[in-house]
């Protein structure tokens, strides 16, 4: 017997048998909820062994190249060439992506991933290998990464669906970084006693269990998302939709920033291992899996969370690039390295934030292109910002390089928060309460002689700030219209249409 009309909002009993309303009082989401799919199970798992390997590799892959030609600068070519291909073709992977099946795409690149580490593997253990064939494969890597992550990204939504996507996206950064604690611990082992040979070795082999699992999901388990059709000018088609929508554009481009100049540690972690600290690789695995601890740490908490709002994107990242300076000031080694545990916490929270956010805010059809912009600046920066950030290192000292890329990502993170105030109607403003100051930011609302642009009056009582957790309401006409969903007011007629599709838009302040 199929349900009424209004079974939606019925009244329903929780595990503890209280009443709840389904569609105003949702249950708190469970931090490994989406781990009940099987499917994604299948996936979770094969990953988990796949990426143990990937971390495994580019720990062992980056303390070769620096053993061969002693230069950071070398580390930073090796980091771009393997994402330079998703500087130059990652919009091309995001067409792909919605073109054709995804995981029929994600089992062809998951083999050509495989055999690129096999192949260095054997290189290495022949003891034939230069640095040019370093060089080469990890452009190979690059161009089948082109198609995998904008696959692998939008692949999520339809093993889980839109209710679960926010916490299957953080369990997947979780589950990368919980490989990240073992990667790099075992491959520091494996260089000190047998060489990286081994490393690129488990590497190859690891990719066997994700491609195991893609072969075992259940078909008629997933949700059908509807493929866009094969159609001329459709990455022009893409880019229009993401430039035309604010709460897309701000956090990809905010995300560029972080990604170029921030996100760069093989080249920061290796130096300072070698120039500043003066130790070998078991302190470089060691550092690498403190900062997985913290990532591993601040992924489950975004799980726990089950939304994604603006203002924790831009606090983090903010944080994220304070955070960053801090360290590379750090006078001790110890200090250094404990400080790599919250670095970790708010890179993985402004990270996960941003990936859940442009994903719930595209339609179907769009989000393997929009998730390929997402990566390709993300990623795909990594060749203009690694080789600039290894000269940094190389010319004026690792702290030097670590504190341009904090300040780069704190400066990007606190203009892309006070734009995104500004085309929600929203003004900052310093204030003090309960003996503190802080500054909070108020709705721009129209005054005398100010059209849209005076203060609240005095004695009228305000709305709550933006760090309250409530969206403000009442901007100005423009920033009604160029507001990112759920920054502008709760009112607008615009905004109830979005409500009935699938989570398109839902981005809360």
């Amino acid at each position: 017997m199929s349900p009424g009309t209004g079974a939606h909002s019925a009244p329903a009993s929780d595990e503890n048998g209280r009443t709840r309303t389904t569609a105003e009082d949702p249950a708190r989401p469970s931090m490994f909820s989406s781990l009940r799919v099987r499917n994604y199970r299948l996936f979770a798992m094969g990953q988990l062994v796949s990426n143990t390997g990937t971390w495994m590799q580019r720990i062992a892959q980056d303390w070769l190249v620096l053993s061969i030609t002693g230069s950071a600068t070398a580390v930073g070519i090796t980091t771009a060439l393997q994402f330079l291909p998703m500087l130059l073709l990652g919009l091309y992977g995001g067409v792909i992506a919605d073109r054709y099946a995804k995981r029929r795409l994600l089992l062809i690149t998951q083999s050509a991933m495989g055999l690129t580490g096999l192949a260095l593997a054997a290189l290495t253990l022949s003891g034939h290998v230069q640095v040019w064939h370093v060089y080469a494969l990890a452009l190979v890597l690059g161009l089948a990464t082109v198609v995998d992550n904008p696959a692998r990204q939008t692949f999520v939504s339809e093993m889980v669906g839109p209710e679960q996507l926010p916490n299957a996206v953080s369990l997947n950064s979780a589950n990368f970084q919980s490989a990240r604690l073992i990667g790099p611990a075992v491959a520091g082992v494996l260089i000190t006693a047998v060489g990286s040979g081994w490393a690129f070795l488990l590497n190859g082999l690891s990719f066997l269990a994700p491609i195991t699992g893609l072969l075992l999901m259940r078909s008629a388990e997933l949700h059908v998302i509807e493929r866009a059709p094969r159609t001329k000018g459709q990455l022009r088609e893409g880019l229009r939709y993401v430039r035309s929508r604010p709460e897309l554009i701000w956090p990809i481009t905010l995300v560029g920033f972080v990604g170029t100049f921030g996100f760069n540690f093989p080249i920061w972690l290796s130096a300072f291992t070698d120039k500043v600290f003066e130790e070998g690789a078991g302190t470089y695995g060691m550092l690498n899996t403190l900062m997985a601890v913290g990532s591993v740490t601040g992924a489950l908490l975004a799980a726990r969370r089950g939304t994604s709002r603006m203002r924790i994107m831009v606090g983090a990242a903010l944080l994220f690039g304070v955070l960053e300076a801090t360290v590379a000031l750090s006078p001790s080694f110890w200090l250094f390295a404990a400080l790599m545990v919250p670095l970790g916490v708010v890179s993985m929270t402004f990270i996960v934030t941003a990936n859940s956010s442009i994903q719930l805010a595209s339609d179907p059809a769009m989000r393997g292109r929009v998730m390929s912009l997402y990566m390709m600046v993300f990623l795909g920066g990594t060749p203009i910002g690694a080789p600039v950030v290894g000269w940094i290192t190389d010319a004026y000292g690792a702290r030097v390089g670590l504190l341009s890329g904090g300040l780069v990502s704190a400066l990007a993170a606190a203009a892309t928060g006070l734009v995104l105030a500004r085309i929600s109607g929203l003004r900052p403003r310093i204030e003090l309460r309960r003996g503190r100051r802080r500054m909070v930011f108020v709705p721009v609302v129209a005054g005398p002689g100010k059209p849209g642009g005076g203060a609240v009056p005095e004695g009228e009582k305000e709305p709550e700030d933006i760090a309250g957790g409530t969206a403000a309401p009442g901007p100005s006409p423009a920033g009604a219209q160029n507001a990112p969903a759920g920054m502008g007011s709760a009112h607008a007629p615009a905004r109830a249409p979005q409500r009935e599709r699938e989570h398109r838009g839902k981005m809360p302040v």
